[in-house]
């Protein structure tokens, strides 16, 4: 997934990618990742952002919490999360969505 290779370039951590397509008609696929600070929460959207415009890759609209600790782009089919880590842990998406089937990435 470009996506994924999009976040990875600017050291997002803990990558994962839930398959939603039979669970869910929001989308099919949820990519979440983990950043160390709220200033690399924005660098890594703006990232994914700067690519996607140059891949010709869609974003049908991002949103922020107002404290930057958590960034939603929705792709249409697919939705990226980037959290902080505390965020992440608060809001536990794959604790959420735990019958989804996760897709292994490529190390």
């Amino acid at each position: 997934m470009q996506i994924v290779d999009f976040i990875s370039a600017k050291k997002a951590k803990d990558i994962v990618v839930l398959d939603l397509g039979k669970i869910s008609g929001l989308c099919d696929y949820f990519i979440i990742c983990s950043a160390e600070s709220d200033r690399q929460v924005k660098a890594i959207y703006e990232e994914v952002a700067k690519r996607c415009k140059k891949s010709g890759i869609r974003i049908s609209h991002a949103e922020n919490d107002e404290s930057g600790k958590w960034v939603l782009v929705d792709f249409f089919d697919i939705i990226l999360h980037i959290f902080v880590e505390e965020a992440r842990k608060f809001y536990n998406l794959e604790y959420l969505w735990s019958e989804s089937r996760k897709i292994k990435l490529k190390k």
